[in-house]
């Protein structure tokens, strides 16, 4: 019998290279801390590397933990770069040294990400005294040494009020991007009970007002939307909008122990397709009953507000981890959709 060609290309990977981290933040999804026992090994991470180039990765999103507190996280780099997979590092911007620096200007990576939650009161309350500043020396660090740098804020409700006052203290930074998400109540916010909820329109105003002079590009994440006016513009591009959640369809999230999911914020065992160890890359994804959530998913499928919605073919119930987490494990259904809100 001849085996079906796989319609579905990957194209980006969320990697999660180590659970290590200095802090342990009261909202961490994975939560992060302490590295997991028999993490991949170097080998392990250059084979898997390889695996993403082989399948036509075209960029990995590099988290933790925190990154850096992996040792060989240069090497595991350098072989993706070194394949053409460009690379971006997510980090809290803590451990950030002179010998990173150095390290960071030679492995061919294409830009690190900050995570900043606001001013400093907020950012430094669910992780540690000092941290704010730690995080942005680290983004003056990494911008004086010409390395491409952007801020990530996750938003809950102690600090969505917060991004005009935020807002000030980065448009003088230099950075190329601000991406703005929705926090999950998974993990450590779950454990913790924190209240995730955010008003998802005063959100897309403030990104609607900032747009026009903003010295950065300002976007939101899939997991808040969609298809309001300014959808193009929120996406981060003239003419983009949000065509559903891509989580095994175009994308993939591996974690340090190589588990894979359709997408790494999918922090639930029930998303975990194969392992690296039992099974290759190509395998899982190939396989025709891997992320049968997006890929046999259909209109019908559609639950609540969403049910019947004009746009539900196209963006097919909006982000499948934030709905999960925030809706009973309803994978069809998205309580911060602009579109059927009211």
């Amino acid at each position: 019998m001849i085996k079906k060609k796989c319609p579905y290309r990957l194209r980006s990977a969320v990697w999660e290279i180590t659970l290590a981290c200095c802090f342990r933040c009261a909202y961490c999804g994975s939560c992060g801390g302490a590295a997991r026992d028999n993490e991949l090994s170097t080998e392990e991470c250059i084979d898997a590397a390889n695996q993403l180039a082989d399948l036509g990765c075209r960029r990995v999103s590099m988290i933790g933990g925190e990154v850096f507190m992996r040792p060989d996280w240069e090497t595991v780099v350098r072989a993706l770069t070194g394949r053409g997979v460009k690379v971006c590092i997510i980090t809290n911007g803590f451990t950030l040294t002179d010998k990173i620096i150095t390290a960071l200007k030679s492995c061919g990576i294409e830009s690190v990400a900050v995570s900043i939650d606001g001013p400093e009161p907020v950012h430094d309350a669910f992780r540690q005294k000092g941290s704010y500043k730690r995080a942005v020396t680290a983004l003056q660090t990494l911008l004086d040494n010409g390395i491409p740098a952007s801020v990530i804020s996750a938003l809950r409700a102690d600090n969505y009020k917060t991004l005009p006052e935020f807002y000030e203290t980065l448009k003088s930074c230099g950075i190329f991007a601000w991406q703005l998400q929705a926090c999950s109540p998974m993990g450590n916010a779950k454990k913790n009970g924190l209240d995730v909820k955010i008003d998802a329109d005063q959100v897309i105003k403030f990104v609607e007002s900032v747009l026009p002079t903003a010295p950065f590009a300002v976007g939101i994440a899939d997991n808040i939307g969609y298809f309001t006016e300014s959808e193009p513009y929120l996406r981060g591009r003239a003419g983009a909008y949000f065509d559903g959640c891509s989580a095994g369809l175009t994308s993939i999230g591996i974690d340090s122990v190589g588990n894979v999911r359709g997408c790494e914020s999918m922090y639930d065992e029930r998303f975990i397709e194969g392992n690296l160890r039992q099974r290759s890359l190509r395998e899982i994804w190939e396989d025709e009953d891997s992320f049968a959530y997006n890929r046999k998913f259909k209109p019908s499928m559609l639950t609540g507000r969403c049910a019947g919605c004009e746009y539900g073919d196209i963006c097919a119930g909006g982000c499948r981890s934030y709905n999960y987490f925030t809706n009973n494990g309803k994978l069809y259904e998205n309580v911060l959709c602009a579109k059927t809100k009211g």
